[in-house]
């Protein structure tokens, strides 16, 4: 575990409303819309065609490419439509409209996989169609999936951070013994010989239930997390847990260690002795004027306005609607998109709660360099992208920000330093890729010249050997 030295972070009003809520189904919704693209990487295309019949756990996308994954039918129907709809992230992508018959048949094909090595061991994390369920959505197959010997230390994400999110906790309290035995499969299969559990001090009898099933294991071990936001960022938990420096542009592998969700884990483990993919989402749904607020486990596909009305729906006019916290969680215009495998919370909020005070001057107090886990100086980052100094930019180390917002959070003045500096990491971004393409077109000519320069010289040598 870490030194006893910790990275900066703030102390955030917690507002965990739903703590002490187990997780309760939701009724299957009369249609789903699930979107082919619900992770980093390659778009999976359809397999299935309108008119066809669907069970749940039953693929219906997949992708050819290696940064993907597969994606499964959460309910049983009928394929009404294919179509192109913006999705939640923006995006305009392929959804497959099922409209359910409410029996809710289990695919044939939910069998438990047969693993007898590593590389069975990755095949099978792939055909779960798991992605980092902490918001990441990054493919689970793809982050396990590294060089022999290189990782030591599995850790298990249990922080939960973020205000008003509660359901990993609940999930925790509820699934803890399948999480451990998931670490050890994990562990197993890619010879992990360490897995830490790191969770927030806030959640005592989360600690006591896995030190309660760890008592005299030495293979795992609990880190008890202080309740400083933001202990689940991934390279927050990594110091905190082990003492590693995890910098910008490197992978958690690089320093020895894989960092997965409690809930990427259960998930997993459900999946390797029931044979059931990722077809459901925990999720906490809350806000000032949820009627109902709770945990739920939705089909993912769910449209948010169908999970709202579930939970009594809305006592008041809604000013603003978040997936997933305050503090990382993103605003969507309205609430007709479907729930995807990376959603962890739905909160709505109204004028009062969601208000945006008016900016003023900056008073160069500090609190924002006080509270950046990373040691950055926002308020210089914000100038910089202010005058597009992108030499500046780079100076002050901006790829090393991680979009926590406890700048934001941190400042008096109430500047929206943690959008201004992703808008500035997108110049550089953008600058990074004209700087290479100029290199590479520098490169090819250099290259073509050199290539008619040779075949002058052997067109020169063939004609003087004629004339001889």
């Amino acid at each position: 575990m870490s030194s006893g030295k910790h990275l900066k972070g703030v102390h955030v009003n917690h507002s965990k409303n739903t703590a002490g809520m187990p997780i309760i189904p939701m009724p299957v919704p009369e249609r789903v819309y699930i979107p082919m693209s619900m992770h980093i990487g390659a778009p999976c295309q359809p397999v299935v065609a309108k008119g066809d019949h669907v069970k749940v756990g039953q693929l219906i996308g997949d992708c050819d490419k290696p940064v993907s994954a597969p994606i499964h039918s959460s309910v049983s129907g009928d394929v009404e439509s294919i179509e192109q709809f913006m999705t939640q992230n923006g995006r305009v992508d392929t959804n497959i409209v099922i409209k359910t018959d409410g029996k809710q048949e289990i695919a044939e094909t939910v069998v438990p996989p047969v693993i007898n090595s590593r590389e069975d061991f990755i095949k099978a994390v792939r055909a779960s169609g798991l992605v980092g369920l902490g918001g990441a959505s990054f493919p689970m197959s793809i982050k396990y999936n590294t060089k022999p010997g290189q990782v030591d230390t599995l850790i298990l994400n249990g922080a939960e951070c973020e205000p008003y999110i509660t359901v990993d906790h609940a999930a925790m309290l509820a699934y803890a013994q399948d999480m451990v035995d998931g670490m050890r499969t994990i562990m197993k299969w890619l010879d992990i010989p360490r897995g830490i559990i790191g969770i927030e001090s806030n959640k005592p009898d989360a600690i006591a239930k896995f030190n309660e099933i760890l008592a005299g294991s030495t293979d795992i071990s609990v880190c008890t997390l202080r309740q400083v936001y933001p202990q689940g960022a991934e390279r927050v938990i990594i110091y905190e847990c082990t003492g590693r420096h995890l910098i910008a542009g490197k992978l958690p592998a690089d320093v020895g260690c894989i960092v997965s969700n409690v809930t990427s884990v259960l998930k997993l483990q459900q999946f390797l002795t029931t044979g059931m993919p990722l077809t459901t989402k925990f999720l906490t749904v809350d806000g000032n004027i949820v009627a109902k607020p709770q945990n739920v486990e939705v089909p993912i596909g769910t449209m948010i306005c169908d999970l709202i009305e579930h939970c009594g729906g809305l006592t008041g006019e809604v000013k603003k609607i978040l997936l997933g916290g305050p503090m990382m969680g993103r605003a969507i215009p309205r609430d007709d998109f479907a729930i995807l495998k990376s959603n962890n919370a739905v909160l709505c909020f109204d004028e009062k709660f969601a208000a945006q005070r008016k900016e003023t001057a900056c008073i160069n107090c500090g609190r924002c360099v006080a509270g950046c886990p990373m040691n950055l100086m926002p308020a210089r980052l914000s100038r910089a992208f202010k005058d597009k100094d992108i030499d500046a930019l780079r100076e002050y180390n901006v790829m090393s920000c991680m979009d926590c917002g406890c700048c934001a959070y941190s400042c008096p003045a109430r500047k929206q330093l943690n959008f201004e500096i992703k808008q500035a990491k997108t110049l550089v971004m953008e600058d990074d890729k004209k700087k290479k393409a100029k290199a590479e077109a520098a490169a090819a000519k250099e290259a073509a010249k050199a290539a008619e320069a040779e075949a002058a010289k052997a067109a020169a040598e063939a004609k003087e050997g004629g004339n001889k």
